[in-house]
C-alpha cells in the first residue's frame, strides 16, 4: 500500500472527527445587538456602570464614533490617535440600520456584529458601542467622556457632542485624517474590478 493510500483512511477519519464536533452546533451571535462573544462590546447601559463619570477612578475616557464598515489604515490611525489621549477608548457604533439611512443601500458590507468583534479586538480599543440613532448624541451625552475625538476632515461647529462634553468639563478633539483612504473609495475599485473581470470572462 502506497502512503498516499495510507493517508486516505486518516484523512476520511479525521473529517469524520470534525464532522461530529460541529455537528449540532451553530456558531452564532445572539442577543439585542448581537450580544457578541467578546465581551468588550457592550450595550450602553453597560457601558456606564464600567465607565460613567462616578467609575472612573482618575481614568480620562476617551470617546469617538463612526460606521468602520471596512476598517482600513485610516480608521486604525485615527482610532490609536484617539486612545493615546487617555486611558480607555470607547467607540460608538453605527448599527446596520443606521448606517444604511447615512450610506444608502448595500452598506454596511459587514454586518454590525462583525464590525463590533473587529473594533473589540484592535489594541487601541477598549469597549464598543452600537448605537441605532444617525449620530451617538444619546450614547455622549449619557455617557459624558472625558474627551470627545473626531476626524480633522469634520468642522468643529458640526461635532456631534461637543456642548455636551465641554458643557460637563471635557474637551473635543479633532485628530488628522490618514489622506488616501476611504471606505468609499475602496467599495467603488472593488466593483469596478469585478465588472471588469466579468466583462473579461
Amino acid at each position: 500500500m502506497t502512503s498516499s493510500a495510507a493517508a486516505r483512511p486518516r484523512a476520511l477519519e479525521l473529517q469524520r472527527v470534525i464532522n461530529w464536533f460541529l455537528n449540532g452546533r451553530h456558531f452564532d451571535f445572539s442577543g439585542p445587538h448581537g450580544d457578541p462573544l467578546n465581551s468588550s462590546v457592550l450595550a450602553l447601559e453597560e457601558a456606564i456602570l464600567r465607565f460613567g463619570r462616578e467609575k472612573r477612578n482618575g481614568r480620562r475616557v476617551v470617546f469617538t464614533n463612526g460606521c468602520f464598515d471596512l476598517l482600513h489604515p485610516g480608521h486604525i490611525r485615527s482610532l490609536e490617535l484617539a486612545r493615546a489621549l487617555g486611558d480607555v477608548l470607547i467607540v460608538g457604533l453605527n448599527s446596520d440600520a443606521s448606517v444604511r439611512q447615512l450610506k444608502g443601500e448595500g452598506r454596511p458590507v459587514i454586518s454590525e456584529r462583525e464590525r463590533a468583534e473587529i473594533l473589540a479586538a484592535l489594541e487601541s480599543v477598549d469597549a464598543v458601542v452600537i448605537f441605532d440613532d444617525l449620530t451617538p448624541r444619546e450614547v455622549i451625552a449619557r455617557l459624558l467622556p472625558d474627551i470627545l475625538v473626531k476626524g480633522g476632515d469634520w468642522p468643529g461647529d458640526q461635532i456631534v457632542g461637543r456642548e455636551e462634553v465641554e458643557a460637563a468639563g471635557g474637551r473635543v478633539v479633532s485628530v488628522p485624517v490618514l489622506p488616501g483612504y476611504s471606505t468609499s473609495a475602496i467599495l467603488r475599485k472593488i466593483r469596478e474590478g469585478a465588472r471588469a473581470s466579468g466583462a473579461d470572462s
